[in-house]
């Protein structure tokens, strides 16, 4: 397995960063997959997933959002139109002719704003329990802001952050919780602060709020694969929903639930996720042989 290469996307005015991953062999004709992670998460958490398709032949980009981890941190452009221009951006920039977008959560919601709005710019995408996100069906805005504003965790110790991602996830992988803490910036005295602003995480918030996700779904042309996590939470049946209004709007897309499974997916269950992923590459790569 090759470790990956931090790279450094330079675009108009706004530098983000990414996480590569470059097999030895791999065949021409295999797309790269270019993965986006949720909110106030970070580029490395996707890299349980990156290094098996690395090992399976597939170039992998995972980038860090504007905002997020060592990416440039702008006042604005969190709204979905300037963020999908980022996505087609780096795309353009990294020359990636031929590729599979996989989003987590909020980065799933990405994704489909970039597929209503962009058709044909990828082969494919993966909905990693995201992109189907509607909080609309939360309440209002008030209500919600309320119900998502982000715990203050600015000032514990990276120790204590680590024992409560452990606790609240004693099943991960010890390399999933240290990827994880990647989310927050550790300070010379060993207390943490999130990369993302609660200002900015807010705005994102806003935006997600805002989105129409049920207008965008029949706007999407690609084959779409949705993976949902069954996490027995209280708004599974909520989820469930969704997933299903996802599945019977969206033209050719298929979904596939992830039972006993916590939000970050790929971080939970990387290796079936990845199985799903390799799938849904091949299917694609047939048809358009």
């Amino acid at each position: 397995m090759m470790p990956p290469v931090d790279r450094w996307i330079d675009l108009p005015g706004l530098r983000l960063h990414a996480r590569e991953w470059l097999p030895e062999h791999s065949e021409n004709s295999r797309p790269a997959f270019l993965l986006y992670h949720g909110l106030s998460s970070n580029a490395a958490t996707w890299d349980l997933v990156a290094s098996r398709l690395e090992r399976q032949g597939y170039r992998v980009l995972s980038v860090n959002q504007r905002g997020h981890g060592l990416s440039d941190k702008p006042d604005d452009g969190y709204d979905f139109l300037t963020l999908v221009e980022d996505v087609r951006q780096v795309i353009e920039s990294t020359r990636l002719s031929e590729v599979i977008i996989a989003g987590q959560s909020w980065g799933g919601n990405v994704a489909l704003e970039l597929a209503a709005r962009y058709p044909g710019l990828a082969l494919g995408y993966v909905f990693v329990d995201g992109g189907f996100l509607n909080l609309r069906s939360r309440g209002n805005w008030e209500e919600v802001s309320r119900e998502l504003r982000p715990p203050n965790l600015t000032g514990i110790s990276l120790t204590t952050a680590r024992e409560m991602v452990r606790a609240r996830h004693p099943d991960w992988y010890p390399d999933g919780i240290e990827l994880t803490l990647k989310n927050f910036q550790t300070l010379p005295d060993g207390t943490i602060r999130p990369w993302l602003t609660l200002d900015r995480h807010m705005a994102i918030l806003r935006a997600l709020y805002d989105q129409d996700v049920v207008g965008l779904f029949p706007r999407v042309e690609e084959r779409v694969l949705i993976c949902a996590a069954a996490d027995g939470s209280e708004m599974l049946d909520a989820k469930a929903d969704q997933v299903a209004l996802a599945g019977k709007s969206i033209a050719r897309s298929e979904v596939v639930w992830f039972e006993g499974t916590a939000h970050d997916i790929h971080v939970d269950r990387p290796e079936e996720l990845v199985q799903h992923m390799l799938r849904f590459a091949d299917q694609l790569s047939k048809k358009t042989a």
